[in-house]
């Protein structure tokens, strides 16, 4: 995997680093690469409980697209017709996306600075997002005559509503960290300094809690946005199934009627 994204599992939370600081974590080819490669190791590694995605440096979580390699491969393109530019959002942009937000597992975004156009792609597929009280969000493709992509126009409308998102997509701005977590972009706020002892906190918690009860949530939650009350009932009826059969609803229960902690298994 390339140095430009850094990848960890430790006590069955991986951690994923995005690593070009000096480029604000821009995106370029070699980057989008390594980060699809690692979240979807992340996905499917049964020993990986809880991810945390996060990013080198103070200033930028991820800008997005590298603007300036993406100049280049314009101009390539119009040389050779080819049109092969754009298909980085089929090739990284969506199976990023799928992976973390399809992942059986949380996932917590560590936003420590500005999260622009994919970069708020990423964190918005996130399950929980804590934000340094120094970061920003824009979303940045109206700006660049792009439309949306990095699952944008369907992430957004569900976090802040669909008429706030047409504002937010039309007329790209910067949003701080207090107006993300009105608008419940942030999950939590902390100051800066705290932002990676805080994230791998809550990450870690996660870690260690009932991880086919946490994946039965997500489908449930993604589920219930575009189905209507009654196939949310049925999926719900199948998914409590699931989690009621697993160890981890056993141990739960034993640990509770014994007035004791919790040590869940992840299974």
């Amino acid at each position: 995997m390339a140095d430009t994204v850094l990848y960890e599992v430790s006590d069955g939370l991986a951690t994923i680093t995005l690593n070009r600081p000096e480029a604000m974590n821009a995106l370029n080819i070699e980057t989008k690469v390594a980060l699809r490669e690692a979240v979807r190791s992340a996905a499917a590694d049964d020993a990986v409980r809880a991810v945390l995605l996060t990013a080198a440096g103070d200033r930028a979580f991820c800008v997005g697209q590298d603007l300036k390699e993406h100049i280049g491969l314009l101009a390539a393109d119009r040389e050779n017709g080819s049109g092969e530019t754009m298909s980085t959002v089929r090739e990284h942009y969506n199976p990023i996306v799928r992976a973390l937000a399809g992942a059986e597992k949380p996932v917590v975004a560590a936003v420590n600075g500005v999260a622009a156009g994919a970069g708020l792609g990423f964190a918005l597929a996130a399950d929980y997002r804590i934000v340094a009280d120094t970061a920003a969000f824009n979303t940045s493709f109206a700006g660049v005559a792009l439309t949306a992509d990095s699952g944008i126009s369907w992430t957004l409308p569900r976090v802040v509503g669909p008429g706030r998102a047409a504002d937010l997509l039309l007329f790209p701005r910067s949003i701080g960290a207090q107006e993300a977590y009105e608008l419940g972009i942030a999950g939590r706020v902390v100051p800066a300094a705290e932002l990676r002892a805080e994230a791998e906190k809550t990450a870690r918690a996660l870690a260690e809690g009932p991880t086919v009860a946490y994946a039965a949530l997500k489908e449930a939650v993604a589920y219930g946005m575009t189905h209507s009350l009654s196939e949310t009932l049925d999926k719900e009826d199948e998914l409590q199934s699931r989690a009621g059969s697993s160890e981890d609803h056993a141990i739960a229960v034993r640990a509770f009627v014994e007035k004791q902690k919790p040590k869940y298994l992840g299974r």
